[in-house]
Formats: C-alpha cells, sequence, structure tokens
C-alpha cells in the first residue's frame, strides 16, 4: 500500500467504526433511554433529557459525531474522482447515508425539538404538552438517524471488504 492507499484505509475504517458508535448511541436512545423517560412523570422526563442535551456536548461525541462527517465528506468526494468501482459506489451512498440521514436530521430535526425542550418549563402545562410531542417525534426522527448510521457502517464495511486499490 502507498501512503495515500494508507491514509484512504484508515479514513474508512474510522468512517466504518464512527458511523457504528454513533448508531450505537442512537440505537440505544431509539430503543430503551426514550422509553425510561417516557415512563417517568413529564417534569422529571423532561429535566433528565434537558441535562441530556446538555452533557452530549462533549469533546469525546462531537468528535466521533462530527469527526465521521468530517471523514465521510471528504470520502464522498474521493469517491467521485475514483472511478465506478463498487467500493466507491458504498463510499459515496454510505457517505451521503450519514451526512444526510444522520448529521443532516440532526441539524434539522433533533436539534430544533431540543432546542424547543431546553426552554421548557418541567413543571407547566406547555411543558407537558411538548414533552408529548417531543417524545413522539425526536424519537421517530432517531429511529431514521440510526438506521441512517448503521447502513452507513455496513457500506462502510462492504467498501473495505472490497477495496484492493485504495
Amino acid at each position: 500500500m502507498t501512503m495515500t492507499n494508507d491514509w484512504l484505509f484508515g479514513l474508512k475504517l474510522f468512517s466504518a467504526l464512527g458511523c457504528g458508535l454513533v448508531a450505537g448511541i442512537f440505537f440505544a436512545f431509539s430503543t430503551f433511554v426514550m422509553r425510561a423517560l417516557a415512563q417517568r412523570p413529564s417534569a422529571e422526563g423532561i429535566a433528565a433529557m434537558q441535562a441530556i442535551n446538555i452533557t452530549v456536548i462533549n469533546p469525546w461525541f462531537m468528535t466521533v459525531f462530527l469527526g465521521t462527517g468530517v471523514a465521510c465528506l471528504v470520502l464522498a468526494i474521493a469517491s467521485l474522482f475514483k472511478g465506478h468501482q463498487s467500493h466507491t459506489t458504498y463510499l459515496l451512498v454510505g457517505s451521503l447515508l450519514y451526512l444526510i440521514g444522520c448529521f443532516g436530521v440532526t441539524i434539522v430535526f433533533n436539534v430544533p425539538l431540543n432546542d424547543a425542550l431546553a426552554i421548557a418549563q418541567p413543571n407547566s402545562t406547555e411543558g407537558t404538552d411538548l414533552w408529548a410531542k417531543y417524545l413522539t417525534n425526536w424519537t421517530f426522527w432517531n429511529h431514521v438517524r440510526t438506521i441512517a448510521a448503521f447502513g452507513a457502517a455496513a457500506l462502510f464495511t462492504l467498501a473495505l471488504g472490497n477495496s484492493t486499490k485504495w
């Protein structure tokens, strides 16, 4: 392998692992965290989710979430210049799945829902009404992010197995 191939292999591996890790985090929220919060009284669920939305903004999560997005962007661009080999298709589609289905959905849907919840008063009627809608809408979009990140991880894994040149 050349230095460029080593670097691209590392980027593909990072992307596969990053997408898998993000998918796992989102999967946990979709399968049990949100359900547990929904079982608590509204004020408790709101307060807990408000705390989660603050603590998630930390170097570990942001490095994985944003770093994977940057890696996907680089791989998407690189795949456009590498021909029509099967692994380049995996890279392009995997990158787009993460960038649109995970990162894009987060920015367009989940973050605005989080912002609305951030200013909600947990013990108010408005807060309780918002929480009921939040649980349904946020979780739906989280399912989308989970599937997109998992699909991207699978495609990057296939690209790793099928790439012999880069």
